[in-house]
């Protein structure tokens, strides 16, 4: 039985993936590179498959006139400014309190700190929508996704089994995180991920495309193949 639902964060609650890319693509571009894209692509939803470090790598290819300090103070008060100014992403509210009305719980499971998860969920006044926040600062360091330790601790934290929750990412680190341990996972695409060819147990363009019944059927037929 259907007990818990658990969320990534960064491109599937909120979209902070887009505008952080298209940022360092104009930082690039205005020092007369490309920013290496699919470097990029690989520290989506967790660092476990790259430790590509876009200010780094911009200093060497300036020899050093650049400085990191100075591009990533740039970054992040551009990123920063969209992504105050998005919303949340569309039938993700909905399908929350559908869960809550039917008794499930609900968490959030990132790869990102508490200080920005935490605070980016009260800003938008959902906070108090989840039973618990599992991100990187719970689990040991380099253990972020595409590991499953933050699936494993959020589990435990809701004291629910494996079978009886469901994943909702947009990343293949996020993806694969929930594969490793062992939930049903949906993957909705974000812009950017939709590029990477990123897809789950069941793969939709839209949270807003699903209700927890139609997630519940999946699920069901999902284990019964498997069976």
């Amino acid at each position: 039985m259907l007990k818990a639902l658990i969320f990534d964060f960064d491109g599937l609650i909120l979209d902070t993936e887009t505008p952080e890319v298209l940022v360092w693509q104009s930082i690039y571009s205005d020092h007369g590179f490309e920013l290496p894209v699919e470097e990029w692509k690989k520290t989506v939803g967790g660092y476990g498959l790259s430790n590509f470090d876009p200010a780094e790598n911009l200093t060497r290819l300036t020899s050093g006139k650049s400085d990191p300090a100075a591009l990533r103070f740039r970054y992040r008060q551009e990123s920063d400014a969209i992504i105050h100014a998005s919303p949340v992403l569309p039938g993700v509210i909905e399908i929350i309190e559908e869960a809550k009305r039917a008794g499930l719980k609900v968490a959030i499971g990132s790869s990102s700190p508490h200080s920005w998860v935490d605070a980016h969920a009260k800003r938008l006044g959902i906070f108090h929508h989840f039973d618990d926040i599992i991100c990187a600062d719970d689990v040991a360091p380099g253990r972020t996704k595409p590991n499953p330790d933050i699936y494993l601790k959020t589990l435990e934290r809701l004291d629910v089994k494996h079978d009886a929750a469901i994943v909702f990412e947009d990343s293949p680190n996020g993806v694969l995180a929930a594969q490793r341990a062992n939930i049903f996972v949906v993957a909705v695409p974000n812009p950017l991920t939709l590029k990477m060819g990123v897809a789950g147990d069941l793969t939709v363009s839209s949270l807003a495309e699903l209700s927890l019944r139609e997630l519940s059927d999946a699920r069901k037929g999902m284990h019964v193949r498997n069976d």
